[in-house]
Order: C-alpha cells, then sequence, then structure tokens
C-alpha cells in the first residue's frame, strides 16, 4: 500500500517558484530581473546555529525553514531576499537584539513621538541619531529592499514577532506598515500566489489579500469603515474584474457611502463604458473634488478609449476650474485629443494665481497656433513674475513673433549664458530673420 506524504507549505512554496518563473518568463514583474525566482544555497543547521549564536538572536521559526529548506535568500517580493549574512550587514548590530517598539495599530502621535529626535530641524550628535535610529528600527532584521529608500524587516521578538514590516524614511505621520499576514511563510506564499494569479503586484503586500469573493465577503462582514475601505483597495490588485463584482460595485456607489468613489475607480479600471454615467455625473457635480476625481480616472484608464463624450463636456466645464491639481488633470485629459487652445486657456493662462498660469502653459505647450496667439502670450509676459516667464520660455520655447520681442530681450540676460535655453532664442532670431547678437545690442 503506498502512502502519499502530505504536502507541506515548504513544498507548496517551491513547487510555486517555479510556477511563478515560468508565468513570468519575460521576468516583467517588479524585481524579477534581479533574482530570476532562483534562491542561493540552503543553509545548514549548523550554519543558522552558528548565525544566531553569534548575534545572539532567535530568528522565527518560519524564516529559519525557509533559509534551511528553501533557500539562503534570492528569489523573493520586490528586489528579492538577502542571505542571512547580507540582512545581517544592513541591520545595526545593537538593534538586532533591542526592543521592538513598533506595532500595527500604532497612531501619528505615537509614530510621531518616537521620530521625533529624526525628523526635527535640531542637529544632535551622531551617536545621539544612531540611538535614536536603533529605537525605531530594534528588534527587527533587514530581509530585503523595495529600492530607494524601502525596504523590508523581519520582526524579531515581542508581540509581532515573524511579521514583514514595510519601512521608508522617517516622516511624520507616516508609520510603517505591517503587511497583513502573520509571518514569512504565508507573505512569502501570497507573492507567489499573486504571480501566478497575474495580479498587479508593483506594492505587493500593501493591499489586503484575498480574491474578488473573499473581499467581497470582508466588505459585508467589516465591523467599521476603515475595514470596508482597506477590502475595496484590496481590488486594484487585480487587472480586471468579473461582472458580479461590477455589481457588487456599482451597488456600492450607488448607495453613495464614502467608499463610492473607490467603487467608481474600480468600475472605471476594468471597464469604462461600465462607469460612463458615473463619470458623466462627476463631471457634472457641483462639487469641485468630484470634477477632480472624474479626471484623474480618465487620466489613469481612458488613453485607449475614445474619450469623446466626456471631452465636450470638459471643455463646457473650464469655467468651474479653480486650482491647479484640477486644471493639470483637464490638460492630461485633453491634450491627446487636440481640443486644448490658446482661447478656451486663455483664463488660465492670465490668471493672477502663477501655479494656474505655471499649469496652463504646460497644457498648451503642444498648440501650434502659438504666433497666432501672441496678445495672449504677450499678457502672459508683461504680467507674469520670473518662474512664469521662465515656464513659458521652457514649455513653449521663444515664441517668433516680433510683438513679444521686447519681453525675450529684458529676459536674454538672465538665459543667455545657458545653452539650452539660449539654443531657443537665438533659434527665434533666425525665425524671423534677424541677427544673432539682436537681444544685446541696446
Amino acid at each position: 500500500m503506498l502512502f502519499w506524504k502530505k504536502e507541506t507549505q515548504l513544498d507548496r512554496i517551491k513547487n510555486k517558484l517555479e510556477k511563478a518563473m515560468h508565468k513570468d518568463t519575460d521576468l516583467l514583474v517588479f524585481g524579477a530581473s534581479s533574482h530570476k525566482y532562483r534562491v542561493y544555497e540552503k543553509l545548514t543547521a549548523k550554519e543558522l546555529a552558528d548565525w544566531q549564536a553569534k548575534n545572539q538572536v532567535i530568528l522565527p521559526e518560519p524564516y529559519t525553514q525557509f533559509l534551511t529548506k528553501v533557500g539562503n535568500g534570492g528569489a523573493g517580493p520586490y528586489y528579492g531576499i538577502y542571505s542571512i549574512e547580507k540582512a545581517a550587514s544592513y541591520t545595526e548590530r545593537n538593534a538586532l537584539t533591542a526592543k521592538c517598539v513598533l506595532h500595527p495599530r500604532m497612531t501619528k502621535e505615537e509614530w510621531n513621538r518616537l521620530t521625533e529626535p529624526l525628523t526635527n530641524d535640531e542637529d544632535i550628535s551622531d551617536s545621539e541619531y544612531d540611538a535614536a535610529c536603533n529605537m525605531v528600527m530594534g528588534g527587527m532584521l533587514c530581509i530585503g529592499t523595495q529600492g530607494c529608500e524601502y525596504d523590508m524587516y523581519l520582526v524579531l521578538e515581542g508581540e509581532h514577532r515573524g511579521k514583514i514590516v514595510y519601512t521608508s524614511g522617517f516622516y511624520p505621520d507616516h508609520p510603517f506598515f505591517f503587511v497583513y499576514e502573520d509571518n514569512f511563510l504565508d507573505w512569502y506564499e501570497r507573492w507567489l500566489d499573486e504571480i501566478i494569479l497575474d495580479y498587479d503586484i508593483a506594492w505587493f503586500g500593501s493591499k489586503m489579500p484575498g480574491d474578488e469573493n473573499a473581499l467581497i465577503q470582508v466588505y459585508h462582514n467589516a465591523p467599521n469603515e476603515e475595514i470596508k475601505s482597506k477590502a475595496l483597495d484590496g481590488m486594484f490588485k487585480f487587472k480586471k474584474i468579473s461582472q458580479p463584482t461590477i455589481d457588487f460595485l456599482k451597488n456600492v456607489a450607488d448607495q453613495g457611502q464614502k467608499d463610492r468613489i473607490t467603487a467608481i475607480q474600480l468600475i472605471c479600471k476594468t471597464s469604462l463604458d461600465a462607469g460612463r454615467d458615473y463619470l458623466l455625473e462627476l463631471l457634472h457635480s457641483d462639487r469641485n473634488e468630484d470634477l477632480l476625481h472624474a479626471l484623474q480616472i480618465l487620466n489613469w484608464y481612458g488613453k485607449s478609449v475614445d474619450l469623446s463624450e466626456f471631452i465636450k463636456v470638459i471643455v463646457q466645464s473650464l469655467d468651474r476650474v479653480h486650482d491647479p491639481e484640477t486644471l493639470r488633470h483637464v490638460g492630461y485629459v485633453l491634450e491627446p485629443s487636440g481640443a486644448i487652445t490658446f482661447q478656451n486657456f486663455a483664463p488660465f493662462l492670465c490668471h493672477a494665481d502663477s501655479d494656474i498660469q505655471t499649469a496652463a502653459i504646460y497644457a498648451t505647450r503642444s498648440c501650434n497656433d502659438k504666433s497666432d496667439n501672441w496678445e495672449i502670450i504677450e499678457q502672459v509676459l508683461m504680467g507674469g513674475n520670473k518662474e512664469v516667464v521662465k515656464n513659458s520660455i521652457l514649455f513653449w520655447g521663444i515664441v517668433p513673433h516680433e510683438k513679444l520681442l521686447p519681453y525675450y530681450k529684458a529676459a536674454w540676460p538672465e538665459y543667455k549664458n545657458n545653452n539650452n535655453f539660449r539654443k531657443k532664442f537665438i533659434d527665434c532670431l533666425k525665425e524671423l530673420n534677424l541677427p544673432d547678437d539682436y537681444f544685446d545690442k541696446e
């Protein structure tokens, strides 16, 4: 009689590593080109014991199982998992054996008090800074990086021993993020699952785990609005969502709850047509934030879709735009269609707010009729501050029209020694058949 050995989590992980490698043959998943889904040589029991004795640390068992049964680092989320030796080199020795003071529910106020010595403007000595840093990072091992200032740590002691923490700079109001899984192996296996399922894992681990049905159930059973919001946010990892989930999201949007915009965004991510009525409603809303949300959604998900119907509404709504952020998104949506003109953007180009002017200058940079609209440009140059004039030159170049030459001549001394800007001035003169030294003459 044959007895089949029950598959363990470690067995599943080894099998899923192979599946993930075959799923992502072009290494398109973030960081995959670095580790190529290959792990390093496994750690022996003696090597592990020696490391723990040397560093006076007992590592969480799920992590040591990975090191000794799968590999001593290599393939893993983002740029992969450090070898234990490299992990130790990226972690302060004093921090390794310290108490871990971080926890998943840390408030902004608690975080700010903890990191205050690291974020205030007062000078502190290197030793004081290191001590404060070790206090924050204590009781954790750096097991990998996400790139730039973002790293991944393993909690070594305390109530949350074994959990993974995503770290970044010491910014006020931004406590470090504890992932949802309780241990290293669960977190690692989820990473493999999401690759195999073709999820969008650019920010793996930061969103609630689970498939569509699981997240819908979490939403329905959530004890508070925060959990509901996180359940919906977890759906952004799906590249497309099913019709039943779209129906669920429409129900959320129709109830007008605080997650309405998130639900609309998720619908539009899969099908802009399915979200059409919601987008038109937002575009016609009297609330400026609704207009901005609609523009953001159209910019994110409408690049390969015919937006003619929406563009018409946006152009008719330009008089409702009163801030730079909304205007920037108007530009992002309208520019590909050629709907931006100097005439319809004139109120923004001549606005008293220089940030709005700059956003309008950028939006009109591709307009081909700049010389024909020299009067509007003259108002910009006449009334704009130095930064506005600089941005006009940067994004428009030097517009070749004789009426604008006095303004460019006034700006010439500031830019003539900058080769990039100087060329713009000279090209303008050539187009007007004027000598290269025109701006230098009294």
